[in-house]
């Protein structure tokens, strides 16, 4: 593999799209629609969002057009992994005030939001090809995002690795033993039965300062 990291920019959104249209979930078609949009979408935004699915647009063009705007406006940013030409990965970071919401349990999302030890980048999703999965990308990746924090200013990167009550197969959020690798700790952590449901969350934090 010839394996090259470079932040997404709205000059390498076509690798973007590359990449979710025909890579990221080949394994897990149900998941390919999602374009890493959801934690940047807010109640009232998901409310439009319905109604236009109500009336008949087709969810996967509303969310792709929806990740466009993002990109375009610096919203959704984060780093693209290249073999070669060809798009194999995507993790979602940026300035953990630009998730507006960061799952759909407003509770959780409001206790994530909160925690903070000054500029904080956030990290939120995993996305590596099938084929590219379990090779060490994510943890190469996640050690490019925090030298690059660390020289942009920022204070600490997070992470929010979910508990799940049983084995999932795709844990997007990163596992914690992945943030551990690259010398996160957790400092919080929060059961599922605290926000009325089966997963709980893990906040994971890198001191940059």
């Amino acid at each position: 593999m010839n394996l090259e990291i470079k932040p997404l920019t709205p000059e390498l959104a076509a690798d973007f799209f590359d990449f979710f249209d025909n890579r990221a979930f080949t394994d897990h078609a149900e998941w390919s629609c999602c374009y890493c949009t959801y934690f940047h979408i807010d109640s009232e935004r998901e409310k439009v969002i319905n109604n236009m699915v109500k009336e008949g647009k087709d969810f996967r063009t509303i969310l792709r057009n929806a990740a466009a705007e993002f990109i375009n406006d610096g919203t959704l940013q984060g780093y693209l992994v290249y073999d070669g030409d060809i798009t194999v990965g995507f993790v979602n970071v940026n300035d953990k005030t630009a998730y507006r919401r960061f799952d759909g349990n407003r509770t959780r999302s409001t206790y994530v939001s909160e925690s903070s030890c000054g500029r904080d980048k956030a990290v939120t999703c995993f996305t590596i090809a099938p084929e590219y999965r379990g090779q060490g990308i994510a943890t190469t990746v996640l050690e490019r995002i925090c030298n690059d924090a660390g020289q942009d200013g920022y204070s600490a990167v997070e992470g929010y690795p979910r508990t799940y009550p049983e084995h999932f197969e795709f844990p997007y959020n990163g596992p914690e033993r992945l943030f551990e690798k690259v010398g996160f700790v957790r400092v919080d952590e929060r059961s599922g039965a605290d926000f009325n449901e089966e997963q709980g969350v893990v906040i994971m934090r890198l001191a940059l300062k």
